[in-house]
């Protein structure tokens, strides 16, 4: 008996033939941080049900996110949403405004623009930790 294999030859051809340009990856980019967004909420949404405990555990849960590890996932976070914001920006001016033919210069500029807000909120976050006496 020989398994009938293609149906995963044709998925394998599909992503494996798709092809890899500026925009494909912004597109690509773009629903993976919107996903991890979505993650993001539903972990907010938990967070915040420590409220439910009392004043005590969410302020034991604030000094908690206080932390290094956690101050870097915030940093992180704001990543996706810098890249996600200026993308979504990015694609309504391609959609809305005739930016078609100018779609790899305002892919450009997502990325300049997002990459120094990236690094600003990264002193902006580690601050006290990079300034401190």
């Amino acid at each position: 008996y020989t398994p009938n294999r293609e149906p995963f030859s044709a998925w394998n051809k599909l992503i494996l033939g798709y092809r890899r340009n500026s925009g494909s990856w912004a597109y690509i980019l773009q629903r993976l941080t919107g996903i991890g967004l979505v993650a993001y909420l539903f972990l907010h949404i938990w967070a915040l049900s420590s409220l439910t405990h009392g004043r005590a555990a969410f302020d034991q849960e604030m000094r908690t996110f206080s932390s290094p590890p956690f101050k870097f996932g915030e940093w992180l976070l704001g990543s996706l949403v810098m890249f996600h914001a200026f993308n979504g920006i990015r694609i309504a001016l391609v959609d809305l405004a005739n930016g078609a033919r100018d779609h790899k210069k305002l892919l450009g500029a997502v990325w300049v623009t997002g990459i120094a807000v990236v690094v600003l909120m990264f002193f902006l976050i580690f601050s006290t930790e990079l300034f401190a006496k």
